[in-house]
């Protein structure tokens, strides 16, 4: 951790004059440390932002919520990743903060801010932006090989067949990250299954993922992995370490599936690229499929949570209070954030890339599903069952029985 949450901060820890905010480390952090500054230079209990590399942060999080050295306000997914803390009455519902500012509601998306109600109470606060997953693309190496960006399945695996005899890894895959990995699952079985397949599997019915439709997206996603649309090392590259989109913003690799932080990513690590060179459309449709073209995949947004046992709950109140500031909305969207702030509209031509903003705006607006990824809509107590069988299908060590028998066996609650 950059900052460490010692003994003497923390929830439970003897100084009275600040608070832990932890946070995922990456590359959306600058504005993280840009609103510490802001509450600090007026509050009397100071701000103290802890964050953990992204590849590391979920395994620190457990280890430590329970522990002296659990922070006051943590930053999460909402959804499956924060009901087991609920149910460990670890975190404070939020309704006392909401009745004396109803802002901390109001000022979001209902359908986003609902993410974060467990049991019929608030557990979060919007954060960050909405991430919706995007297909992104080097434009100069689709226009090289006189290619253009598909808006099918079928165009996808044309296309990667062709970059492939050029000598172009088409897909690059953050494959030692596990996750990256999961995005093509959770697409293929919306567009083929629509989204109530994957609901049905997490309320527990486990004859789900051994539906038709479910085999149906394992064989498509197999014909793109056959096809060598991601190459013959994606398990050793991580999106975490910054190489996979490396592989993009230098033209060795096409495309990316990834969540829309992609350009922060690529602004903070390749900033002409994201500027001139990076491309993006949503995912494909599939023939027959039973999903919609415009349904999205991703995490709604991020959110921050706080402990039930903080010393300072008013200073964490008046911290999220931060989260529907013109400041926020508009750091937010310089570095490619899309926040879901009712406010959030009034600054869309400030962004970074306008066009990318109001893109992703209209993405989300339109959306008639936007399921949440799987491993954070289920508990965390899942997500490592699903990172390895989605890793062993992806790289050939299990078939599509062996997939559907580890999914069928995940915790559901």
């Amino acid at each position: 951790m950059t900052a460490a949450c010692g003994s003497s901060g923390g929830a439970s820890g003897g100084d009275s004059g600040t608070i832990h905010v932890l946070v995922y480390g990456d590359a959306a952090n600058k504005v993280e440390k840009q609103l510490v500054e802001t509450f600090n230079k007026t509050s009397p209990v100071k701000v103290v932002l802890d964050t953990v590399p992204g590849a590391d942060y979920q395994q620190k999080l457990q280890t430590v919520i329970n522990t002296p050295q659990a922070p006051d306000v943590f930053f999460n997914w909402g959804g499956g990743s924060i009901q087991p803390f609920v149910k460990a009455d670890l975190l404070l519902p939020l309704d006392g903060f909401i009745a004396k500012e109803p802002g901390l509601k109001d000022n979001f998306l209902p359908s986003v801010f609902n993410s974060a109600v467990v049991d019929g109470k608030p557990y979060g606060v919007p954060m960050r932006g909405t991430q919706p997953v995007l297909l992104f693309h080097n434009k100069k190496v689709l226009a090289d090989a006189g290619l253009t960006a598909p808006k099918t399945w079928d165009e996808l695996v044309t296309d990667a067949k062709a970059l492939k005899a050029k000598g172009i890894t088409p897909i690059a895959l953050g494959g030692g990250d596990k996750w990256p990995t999961l995005m093509w699952f959770e697409y293929l079985y919306d567009r083929v299954a629509g989204p109530g397949l994957f609901q049905q599997a997490l309320n527990g019915d486990k004859a789900a993922w051994a539906s038709e439709d479910s085999r149906k997206a394992l064989a498509t996603l197999k014909e793109l992995i056959d096809a060598g649309a991601f190459g013959t090392n994606f398990d050793s590259v991580k999106f975490t370490d910054g190489g996979a989109p490396a592989l993009v913003a230098k033209g060795k690799a096409a495309f990316e599936l990834m969540g829309s932080w992609y350009y922060s990513t690529q602004q903070d690590a390749n900033p002409d690229f994201a500027k001139s060179g990076l491309g993006y459309t949503g995912f494909p449709s599939v023939s027959g499929g039973k999903g919609d073209q415009a349904d999205v995949v991703g995490n709604t947004n991020n959110f921050y949570s706080v402990l039930k046992k903080t010393k300072h709950p008013e200073a964490a109140a008046a911290f999220l209070k931060l989260m529907y500031s013109d400041e926020f909305v508009q750091a937010q969207l310089a570095i490619g954030n899309l926040p879901t702030t009712t406010n959030t509209v009034n600054f869309l031509d400030t962004a970074a890339s306008p066009a990318y903003s109001k893109y992703q705006y209209d993405l989300v607006k339109a959306a008639p599903s936007f399921q949440l990824s799987w491993d954070q809509a289920y508990p965390p107590s899942a997500m490592t069952s699903i990172h390895t069988a989605v890793q062993q299908f992806f790289n050939g060590k299990t078939d599509a029985d062996g997939f559907i028998k580890a999914m069928q066996a995940l915790p559901t609650s």
